[in-house]
């Protein structure tokens, strides 16, 4: 199953793809400004069969207005496209991001986040 993930942000949205088994995470650059139009043009370019919005939960749990802001993305997001559009955590997807790129990952930020997210949505549908 091919999978979207997106990453948005107030600046600009970050996207990764996985590979048809649904293993392999591959950043693919960003969408900028994060437009859910656009996002909704990438997943049926790239045949995406569900879509995962990043959803910026606190470390203890809560949700303030970037989480309300991830769903609202989602939820514009969800009426474009004709497959699945959930949202799945990407606590400490920055800090990963930002490691990766130190270590000489050659994408933008923002879609290295993506990837990151899109690499724990994967292994957790590995571990159920």
């Amino acid at each position: 199953m091919i999978v979207l993930a997106v990453d948005p942000g107030e600046a600009r949205a970050g996207c990764a793809v996985s590979d048809p088994t649904g293993t392999i995470a591959t950043p693919i650059g960003i969408v900028e400004p994060p437009d859910p139009a656009a996002v909704a043009a990438l997943a049926t370019e790239r045949a995406a069969e569900l879509v995962i919005v990043g959803l910026p939960v606190s470390l203890d749990g809560t949700e303030g207005a970037q989480a309300r802001s991830a769903r609202a993305f989602r939820d514009a997001l969800a009426e474009l496209v004709a497959v699945p559009v959930d949202t799945y955590d990407e606590r400490l997807t920055t800090r990963l991001a930002a490691s990766t790129a130190r270590a000489g990952a050659d994408a933008p930020p923002d879609a290295l986040a993506a990837a990151h997210l899109l690499e724990s949505y994967l292994a957790s549908r590995v571990a159920r």
